[in-house]
Order: C-alpha cells, then structure tokens, then sequence
C-alpha cells in the first residue's frame, strides 16, 4: 500500500531523516513511535504529499502503487482527497461549517452521498451534535470531530498524529478501537505517531523512528520480572 525508498529530508541543512525506507501493506495499523524532534510528524506530512522530500531516490514515496514525486499538485491533491484520511494534532475543524457539515466534506468533494457522516458522528460519540459549530465543543470533542472527518470517506492510508493526544483514556481507547475496525473492514492501511504506549499496543505493529530509521519494536513493561 505504501512503500518508502531511501526517503531523506533535511532542514537549513539538518538531516531530519535519513534514507528511510519501510513498506506498510493493506490492513495493517501501525503505530511510530520515538523521541521528540526525530521526525515522526515530518514523515506524516512528507507521505502525504504536504512537504517534499530531499533529491535522492526518484520515487521515494510510493502510495497504491502510484509515485508522488511524478504527480502534479492537482494531480497530488486529488489523490489525497480520495485515498487519504488525515488525523492532525491542529484539528483543522472548520469554524464557519457545523460538525456534521465538517464530517461530510470529504464526501462532497468525492462526489458520495453524504449519509455516512451523521453515522460516523454517532460513532465517535457526538450523535445528537450534528447541527453544532466547533465553538461550541471541546478540544477532544473536535478531536473526535477530525477523527469522524478522516474515516467517513473510507481511505485507503489512514494517516494520525497524535490522535488521542486530548481524549480522555476510556475515549481513546474506543476512538482506538473504532480505527481498527474501520481499518479492518476497508482493508486500509494506516500509520499512527504517538508518545503513548498504551495506543500503540492496539495496533498490529509497533515501530521506532530515530536517526537510524525505522526499527520494528515492543513495549516492554518496566515492572514485569524478567523470568529467573
């Protein structure tokens, strides 16, 4: 589904990522983990299309088979509109349209029947908001808002940074299960960068990022014994 070849990116000269290269298959929720500053929310925004890998590999980002160095922005905003969902830490809720209207953009700008947006706030457990405007909710209400929005038009590459990071345990942990349904259910693949241990251990696969890439992990608990 998506595949990373030798993908690098540097800031005023900085190497931020070095050579990257990973492939993540359909179906499969990832979580990425590592210290603050190593990249991770850099890797998100570069996969999908929002900043531009350094010169190197000619086809660094390979999303459904396509290369995204060789689309155009139109080309590149098109593919992202229909075969991504993103989950940022900003929101990005529209203030002037209602949470149902915020769902339901993605499918509007698909051309699919809008339906699925009052379900989807139903299952983020905002049934009964539909008509209300962002100001009038709270931060991890919009964050299920987003989480709605990014779900509703069934992506192929699901795409979250940090998206528990305002929920409160008992809501993560549902918003947490419903990505894996979702994911599931639509074959997607999705990719998830977070500092909490207790998200990563719902998704099938944990990674680290640090300056020697990608490296597949556990979490280990610091009070289990090891066996004597």
């Amino acid at each position: 589904m998506l595949e990373l070849r030798q993908l690098s990116k540097s800031y005023n000269g900085r190497p931020v990522l070095d050579r990257l290269s990973w492939t993540f298959k359909a179906g499969e929720f990832v979580s990425i983990m590592g210290d603050s500053g190593v990249g991770k929310s850099t890797l998100l925004n570069l996969i999908a299309g929002l900043d531009t890998p350094d010169a190197g590999d000619a086809s660094p980002i390979i999303v459904d088979g396509i290369a995204m160095s060789g689309l155009d922005d139109d080309a590149a905003t098109k593919l992202r509109r229909a075969r991504m969902g993103f989950i940022f830490q900003a929101f990005h809720v529209l203030p002037h349209l209602t949470l149902l209207q915020n769902v339901a953009l993605p499918l509007l700008l698909n051309g699919l029947p809008t339906r699925r947006a009052a379900e989807m706030l139903e299952a983020v457990g905002l049934g009964g908001r539909e008509h209300d405007f962002p100001h009038q909710i709270s931060g991890g209400q919009m964050q299920r808002v987003a989480i709605a929005r990014a779900l509703v038009h069934r992506p192929a590459l699901v795409l979250a940074d940090e998206p528990t990071g305002n929920l409160d345990p008992d809501t993560a942990d549902a918003i947490l299960t419903l990505l894996q349904h979702e994911i599931k259910a639509t074959g997607a693949c999705a990719i998830m960068v977070t500092h909490s241990q207790q998200a990563a251990k719902k998704t099938d696969k944990i990674l680290h990022l640090s300056q020697q890439g990608l490296k597949e992990t556990t979490i280990v608990n610091p009070f289990e014994q090891s066996p004597t």
